[in-house]
């Protein structure tokens, strides 16, 4: 058995994310150097003391560069990834992008084209498919177990806490809708699930209010349909009050198939909190006294580390540079494919018509600026 390689590891985005991977990455003996970069020096250089990075720099150019740098980690916010990516493309180094990988359709197509042309290995950071509920699920569909899948429904619930706060960030408030920036965990499980079926056309429908001030839309309700005649049905609220228990995400999903039926009950309430005493993080007057616990999508910090999805999906990734070992890891390939199909949602629900799939990227760029 091979004993794998060492990894000299560039994380650029040394953000509350970036954190979580470079813990795991110093953790990690098979890592034997570690380059930091962010446009804030004072962030970036605090997890540069705490985790002893080898390397900082406020400029990506100069990290990418680097000949200790054989991986990247691009942990930045989705608008600021283009130079990141294509610097790492550049210098041939295997990548680790959090999602979405871009969020308008051209800058999504041109980064995958130039990761395919490059042959570079490319991932996208979905950690829902390294929850075992979702690997196991996967594991009876591609056995034949539930025979043929002919159809899925997903209803996907959060609070209004992250579209209001996201919205504040970006430049382009109207882009971070609820299928783009939240639906796309649950498109990326369903293709997942449906990887064999190739989507023909989409239909959906949008309301907007409580989250108008904001840019975006409460909800969105859709149908995909594929070539075979399989169906999905899924929607997305994110208008839900701020004090909503779940602390992102919570999920209710029914797959058919012919031979067999598998239901998910993802809401978390299986472990429910209440208490008079709020989280501490929460401001006054907005503290949350009932909590689902376990509903935080990286996973749960106990004795100052974290444990769940994120940490089994980071070490994956390691093993996967490392060891060359699969992984279930979401490509950049279906990345692209799953932001294609949520902005054609959107399309649908701005001209209030089915959509034939797939759409040419001009024609969604278009409609959707």
């Amino acid at each position: 058995m091979s004993r794998g390689r060492s990894v000299g590891l560039a994380i650029v985005g040394c953000g509350k994310i970036g954190r979580i991977r470079a813990e795991f990455a110093r953790k990690n003996a098979a890592i034997e150097w570690i380059g930091l970069c962010d446009i804030d020096r004072k962030v970036g250089e605090k997890l540069s003391e705490d985790i002893q990075a080898d390397f900082f720099t406020q400029d990506y150019k100069e990290l990418l560069s680097r000949s200790e740098v054989d991986a990247v980690v691009i942990s930045t916010f989705a608008s600021e990834r283009m130079g990141p990516v294509l610097g790492a493309i550049e210098h041939g180094h295997s990548l680790f992008i959090e999602k979405p990988l871009a969020t308008s359709p051209d800058e999504s197509e041109k980064l995958v084209y130039a990761i395919e042309d490059a042959k570079i290995d490319a991932v996208l950071g979905y950690s829902q498919r390294f929850r075992r509920r979702f690997m196991e699920t996967k594991n009876r569909i591609a056995s034949g177990q539930m025979g043929d899948v002919t159809s899925v429904v997903v209803r996907a619930f959060l609070n209004s806490f992250n579209p209001r706060v996201n919205s504040l960030k970006s430049e382009f408030p109207h882009r971070l809708t609820p299928m783009v920036i939240s639906g796309t965990h649950s498109m990326d499980l369903c293709q997942w699930f449906m990887s064999e079926k190739k989507p023909v056309e989409v239909y959906a429908k949008s309301n907007v209010g409580e989250l108008e001030e904001f840019g975006t839309k409460d909800s969105t309700f859709s149908i995909v349909t594929y070539d075979d005649g399989s169906m999905l049905s899924m929607s997305v609220c994110w208008s839900l009050a701020k004090v909503w228990p779940g602390e992102v995400y919570t999920m209710d999903i029914g797959i058919v198939g012919t031979e067999g039926v598998l239901t998910i009950d993802d809401s978390h309430r299986d472990l429910v909190l209440a208490t008079e005493k709020p989280h501490p993080t929460h401001r006054p007057g907005e503290g949350k006294h009932v909590s689902f616990l376990g509903s935080y999508p990286p996973g749960d910090y106990v004795f100052d580390q974290l444990w769940g999805p994120m940490r089994e999906e980071t070490k994956s990734w390691h093993d996967r540079i490392c060891l060359g070992e699969e992984t279930p890891h979401t490509t950049a390939s279906e990345g692209h494919e799953n932001l294609m199909l949520c902005l054609a949602m959107d399309l649908s629900a701005k001209i209030q018509e089915p959509v034939k799939l797939p759409v040419p990227v001009e024609e969604l760029s278009k409609h959707l600026k």
